[in-house]
């Protein structure tokens, strides 16, 4: 008894470094990964040939700005919300209004808070305020004398922000999610993978598990609550999953976690080639999603013809490259940096300590 005790009280005392450093970098994650860089939008509407109207969105961080672009001359009819990713703003979703509004759709795009033309945020966001933004917004669009339903499309974070919208509530006529990450530990261990942090699965996902919850707790979220493929088993309407099949943002075996977990049969398109962003730049995407917003919103074309026109419709990244997400890069205070400080010497050689007095299985 006396040896298993000096045992525990060695391994205890090998774990606590490990505990602090790795709370410490979670803190210094959430700090750095936790607001996006400010990207106000560049282009408008008529930069592409689209009518549109100047509103905003209530949400519960207060107006946010947005964009209605009418089709065929504000007649009543079907509707897309589109919801953009982490450091964008509702220019980036343009290129998807224009084939969607050639094959008939209304479309609204916003400014999720702390992006776009929206000021900075003081709390941390996630997924959640995606989430909440989002339903916001689809409110206000169903709202409008124009729209007689509503589907939405979202990329990255913006298509776990649809995901959520979608399983709060029923009107929502149709749902597209493009390049989602599956659920937040696995997208947070992703993080470290972009950062190129050489941490192996064994001490990278508690890591990860750790990092998430320390990340969403200033807003008082649960982990659990912020899960898309939770979120999507609760969605019971039509469902169109899409990701590029060379995603090195979020690997394509995301796509697969989130099929599985609809739990039901839903439609889904892998791009061969393709990559994170810009994949409205291929005609079978063009296709297939025009095709399943006539289909499952009645119209107002029908889907072949609806999928015809918005193929043959020129849809160009916009000139401007994607950045890399600037928390996980390797300039001062990037998350590489904060972990080259904070983890490799504590959490290195604590990491070794623990292992060696841990059982084996």
């Amino acid at each position: 008894m006396r040896r298993v005790g000096l045992s525990a009280g060695v391994a205890a005392a090998a774990a606590a470094p490990v505990a602090f450093a790795a709370y410490r970098f979670a803190v210094a994650y959430r700090v750095h990964a936790g607001f996006p860089q400010p990207r106000p939008p560049i282009f408008t509407p008529p930069d592409f040939g689209l009518p549109f109207e100047e509103t905003v969105v209530r949400s519960p961080a207060g107006d946010l700005p947005a964009w209605f672009v009418p089709a065929r001359d504000g007649a009543r009819g079907p509707a897309v919300l589109l919801v953009h990713g982490w450091e964008s703003a509702r220019d980036r979703t343009l290129p998807n209004a224009r084939f969607l509004h050639a094959a008939g759709f209304h479309c609204l795009s916003f400014d999720v808070r702390g992006h776009g033309a929206n000021p900075r945020e003081e709390l941390p966001i996630s997924v959640a305020e995606f989430g909440a933004d989002a339903l916001a917004a689809f409110q206000a669009l169903q709202a409008r004398p124009e729209v007689t339903q509503v589907a939405i499309l979202g990329h990255s974070l913006g298509a776990v922000g649809a995901i959520f919208a979608a399983a709060r509530d029923d009107r929502v006529a149709a749902l597209v999610s493009t390049s989602a990450p599956a659920g937040p530990v696995m997208l947070t261990r992703q993080t470290f993978r972009l950062a190129r942090l050489p941490m192996p699965d064994a001490l990278a996902y508690p890591l990860a598990w750790l990092t998430t919850r320390v990340y969403v707790r200033p807003r008082g979220h649960a982990v659990a609550s912020i899960n898309a493929s939770r979120a999507l088993a609760r969605y019971l309407g039509p469902v169109l999953l899409i990701h590029g099949s060379e995603d090195g943002v979020i690997p394509v075996s995301h796509l697969d976690r989130l099929q599985a977990a609809a739990g039901r049969d839903v439609e889904t398109l892998v791009l061969p080639g393709a990559e994170h962003s810009w994949l409205h730049e291929h005609a079978e995407y063009r296709r297939v999603v025009a095709g399943f917003l006539a289909r499952s919103l009645d119209g107002p074309l029908s889907p072949d013809e609806a999928a015809a026109i918005a193929a043959e419709v020129d849809c160009p990244r916009l000139p401007e490259t994607d950045e890399a997400f600037a928390a996980v890069d390797t300039r001062p205070y990037g998350l590489r940096a904060i972990a080259q400080v904070i983890l490799p010497a504590r959490l290195a050689r604590g990491w070794a300590a623990t292992s060696s007095t841990a059982p084996r299985r």
